[in-house]
Formats: structure tokens, sequence, C-alpha cells
């Protein structure tokens, strides 16, 4: 069984769908432990309701990304999942878990990714640009914002009726069904032909 690190700065409610994935065996996977830049982060409460160890690491602490490496080292977490994660990782955190860190975005990538685009910024960016459709992407992260190799992406229709908020909603529904595929996708592509060799 794989051990998952999760990393968030809100609600979780990504990792609310990664936990249910586990707990229901629909990934042969585990959350090990969910670390927070924020001390408020509903996502921690999440984590205790289902006894899973939470951290808030405080973001403007120095040594950030290395006391996070210490506690996914601590949980010998072997993949790591950013949900909702709104801080840069650093090389050297991209460095030890190269090809094993995972993160989910809420637009179609290449398109609406990089710097600032975040949370309801896309949605604002997409319908301003008047695209037809949007969705989310689940990616290998890597030294580049949003560049990574993409693993899956879901579609929705973007209406003429949409608010931003309305097509955040939407397109959350979607990162619910996309994220716990893409990490079986990753499972299958990483650990498990590595055992069968």
């Amino acid at each position: 069984m794989v051990k998952i690190g999760v990393l968030i700065s809100g609600s979780g409610s990504n990792l609310q769908e990664i936990i249910d994935a586990c707990n229901e065996k629909r990934i042969n996977a585990e959350v090990a432990v969910v670390i927070s830049n924020r001390q408020n982060a509903y996502g921690l409460e999440r984590a205790l309701k289902s006894s899973i160890p939470a951290v808030y690491i405080d973001p403007k602490k120095e040594d950030f990304n290395k006391k996070v490496i210490e506690i996914l080292e601590k949980y010998k977490v072997e993949l790591v999942c950013l949900a909702g994660f709104l801080l840069k990782i650093s090389e050297e955190f991209v460095k030890k878990y190269r090809g094993k860190i995972l993160n989910i975005h809420p637009a179609l990538l290449p398109k609406y990714g990089g710097a600032g685009m975040y949370g309801v910024h896309v949605h604002d960016a997409v319908i301003k640009a008047k695209e037809k459709v949007s969705g989310c992407t689940v990616h290998i992260v890597d030294e580049e914002y949003d560049k990574g190799t993409i693993i899956l992406q879901k579609k929705v229709k973007v209406l003429k009726s949409d608010t931003p908020e309305i097509l955040q909603k939407r397109v959350l529904e979607q990162e619910h069904i996309a994220y716990p595929e893409a990490i079986k996708i990753v499972i299958k592509m990483l650990f498990e032909k590595t055992k069968n060799h």
C-alpha cells in the first residue's frame, strides 16, 4: 500500500476525496499525513476526523521546505499530493520526490497556468477569454509552475450564464473525480510496475 502525503492550504475538499478513495479501496494507498501552511485550514480538521496526523508548518520559517520533507520522511511518504496548496515548493523538494509529486489545477493546462492562476482567478480568466470549454488537470510537479507531465484532464462546458464562482463549482466536481483516478494511474506506473519485476 502506497503512503501518500497531502499538502493543503484550505478547506481540503480534494483531500477528502483522496481519503475516501483510499478508505473505499478504490486506490491501493493510504493518506499517511496531511500538512498545511495555514493553521486554520479546514483540511487539517478533515484529517483529524479520519485519524490521520495533521501538521501545521509556519511558512514564514526559512526552512519551511526542509521541515515539510522531514515530516514526509517521518511518515515514510512515497507519493506527495498537492491539493489546493498555494506555495511554490523548492527545487530540493522537487529533486527529492522527482516524478512523485502530483498537483491538481482548475484549468486545462497548458492554458491558464502559472503564477497568479489559482482559485477563482483561473475561472475569471477563462470566462473573460470566452472559452467554450474548461476543466481540470492533474499533473506531475517539476521546477516550473504548472508545466509538468499531464496525467489526466476532465472537461466541462463553459456556459454563457457562468460566473467565475459557478464555473468553479462545476470544475471542482470534476476535480473530485479526477484526482483519485490520476493517483490510481500514477501508482500503477510508479509502484506496481516495480513490484512485479
